[in-house]
């Protein structure tokens, strides 16, 4: 029997997953039907060659970390692993959810990645528009120090920024459907065609790898993973405490609540309401809060 080759998940098609070798191979791999965990995007997995050109995967790496979110019943679904940054991407339109950044805040907090806000399709904001922009954000930039690039996929302004939080890191790509991401990846990425190519040419289906989560090296060093767009994030696996974490600004006011379960809707003495009668913490912040703490296990 061969010995077990050592590789990274590249793309995942359910039972099937595209692994890359140190030397670029690219080899279409299955899981054993038993036992094991289900290798991701991003996973570092050992595998052994069978005899059809194609391999079957042995196991799965310890990882650094794993982003995963929850389905339509709340379960934990894993979408990628080993990942070292969030890069959250919003554009005009369809404008900056903000509620989704919280969302997004809460699961790489909970997760431990660093997180960077992207304007994406700037070159078409206007002076106005970015106005608006920047004043929806302003709290994430300047209360949170949250990484804020505008930056465009059409004409690359603004990607030389966006690569310095890139270097050497696997990066992830999140946001709603429209704003640009594969767009980005485009950019960032030399012959992104050849590869899309490479990859669906290895699954044998000739499948379209923009319809999964995909992994892909930059130039310069580091790996960017582009996701499917989201029409909402369920966070049903994270617990309370994860929740609270991501608004830091509530957390400054919780400790002083009268009671210490204070769920910070409503009951007496809470200080977190105080805080937001005299403007210290911003209403869209708060509704986000109770949104997701209703949702948090």
């Amino acid at each position: 029997m061969p010995d077990p080759i050592q590789g990274r998940v590249v793309v995942s098609y359910g039972r099937e997953v595209i692994v890359e070798t140190g030397d670029g191979g690219l080899t279409a791999c299955l899981m054993r039907r038993r036992g094991g965990e289900r290798p991701v995007c991003g996973d570092v997995v050992s595998w052994r060659p069978t005899g059809d050109a194609g391999g079957v995967i042995e196991r799965v790496e310890p990882r650094t970390t794993l982003i995963e979110r929850g389905d339509f019943r709340g379960r934990p679904r894993p979408l990628a692993a080993n990942v070292d940054v969030m890069i959250m991407v919003v554009a005009e339109p369809p404008g900056a959810d903000t509620t989704l950044i919280d969302r997004y805040l809460a699961l790489a907090g909970h997760v431990g990645l660093a997180t960077v806000l992207l304007v994406n399709k700037a070159d078409r904001l206007d002076e106005t528009g970015r106005e608006r922009l920047e004043h929806t954000l302003a709290f994430y930039r300047e209360e949170l120090a949250q990484p804020l690039v505008f930056a465009s996929a059409r004409d690359s302004d603004g990607l030389d920024d966006l690569s310095e939080h890139l270097q050497a890191r696997t990066a992830i790509f999140v946001g709603h459907s429209g704003v640009g991401k594969s767009s980005l990846v485009n950019a960032l990425v030399p012959e992104l065609d050849l590869r899309i190519g490479a990859l669906s040419a290895t699954s044998g289906q000739g499948r379209h790898t923009t319809t999964a989560t995909t992994l892909f090296h930059l130039p310069h060093g580091g790996h960017i993973i582009d996701s499917p767009g989201v029409r909402t994030l369920r966070l049903d696996h994270l617990p309370r405490s994860a929740v609270m974490r991501a608004f830091p600004e509530v957390e400054r006011h919780r400790h002083a609540c009268r009671f210490n379960d204070c769920r910070h809707n409503g009951e007496p003495g809470c200080a977190v309401a105080g805080a937001l009668e005299r403007g210290e913490i911003p209403p869209e912040r708060y509704h986000s809060l109770q949104t997701l703490l209703a949702e948090a296990s």
